[in-house]
């Protein structure tokens, strides 16, 4: 009998096969918002979303827009430093509501949608070597999830 992987390496190799690893790797930016930017900034300044490599902030004042614009080199790379690879191309900074805590990314662009048939099957045929049933269902919702976020994501870029 083999040895159980950890669940980790399951889940690893999973998002890797339904190439969703690398759009989830970047939204860590929003957990570690103020350990990247610093207090003062995440303060006056949190991110909204991220389309075609491009980090969206709200600002809390036009002047904060400002300063940040002279900040965005420095800005740019401690976020890429902080994911460990240059996910993130540009910065665009836009007036908005600052939140206590930063909000989920997109989630008023997350959009109620069906998975279309290829990921549906693919998702399946990387849950077939889970035997255990409440495993596969918690990673099949997971999945489920993950790639309907990327989906909403495609539709939210492809329409701006």
């Amino acid at each position: 009998m083999k040895k159980p992987l950890p669940i980790r390496a399951i889940l690893d190799q999973t998002l890797k096969g339904l190439e969703l690893d690398r759009p989830l790797k970047s939204y860590a930016i929003w957990g570690a918002w103020k350990e990247i930017v610093g207090e003062p900034i995440a303060h006056h300044a949190q991110p909204h979303a991220i389309r075609n490599r491009t980090l969206f902030i709200e600002v809390s004042h036009s002047t904060w827009m400002q300063q940040l614009q002279f900040l965005k080199p420095t800005l740019l790379k401690k976020i890429n430093d902080y994911l460990g690879e240059e996910r993130i191309e540009d910065l665009r900074f836009r007036v908005g509501k600052i939140h206590a805590a930063p909000p989920p990314p997109n989630q008023k662009e997350r959009k109620k949608g069906k998975l279309q048939k290829h990921i549906l099957e693919r998702i399946e045929i990387l849950l077939q070597g889970l035997s255990d049933p409440e495993l596969k269902k918690g990673f099949r919702e997971l999945l489920t999830k993950s790639a309907l976020l990327e989906q909403s994501q495609g539709e939210s870029s492809s329409g701006h």
